[in-house]
């Protein structure tokens, strides 16, 4: 099973004076921080609301520092459920942001497993070529057990 988690992030900002500057600077350095390991995370200014349900800007300003409300986005495949999914996602970021404050405040399961399977599967079809395919059989061949390798995991092995 394939997720989509979204996860919160109160990122501090120093020396600002609206929310927009405070904005824009947090997701530049959240960017650098998750870069280049993590590029595949979407950054999206967060929302918040008052306790009346009045919308509010993402960056709370006080004194020319600023604490601002972003929204992490990734996607975590082959995941067994939901919480395994979150777990996943909140180390991968935590690992990154080190003293921001993470919470996950969406999961949702991805339902084209399928469609991407077959995609996949005739994509390496095509690309793979006899001479690929004579490198990779000594490799399976080499192991004693019978258990099949599976091609991403074969460079691992050797």
């Amino acid at each position: 099973m394939n997720c989509r988690v979204v996860v919160e992030a109160a990122v501090p900002v120093y020396d600002v004076e609206t929310p927009d500057e405070a904005v824009r600077i947090a997701i530049s350095k959240t960017g650098e921080m998750l870069n280049p390991d993590l590029n595949y995370v979407e950054i999206n200014m967060g929302e918040r609301t008052s306790p009346s349900g009045e919308e509010l800007p993402p960056a709370f300003i006080a004194a020319d520092e600023a604490l601002v409300a972003l929204e992490l986005e990734m996607t975590v495949f082959n995941v067994e459920r939901e919480e395994h999914a979150k777990r996943i996602a909140r180390k991968e970021i935590g690992q990154r942001l080190e003293n921001i404050p993470l919470e996950v405040i969406e999961v949702e399961v991805l339902e084209d497993e399928d469609e991407e399977d077959d995609a996949e599967g005739t994509a390496e079809s095509d690309e793979s070529t006899p001479e690929a395919d004579d490198e990779e059989r000594p490799t399976e061949e080499t192991t004693d057990d019978d258990e099949e390798v599976l091609p991403e995991f074969e460079d691992l092995i050797e």
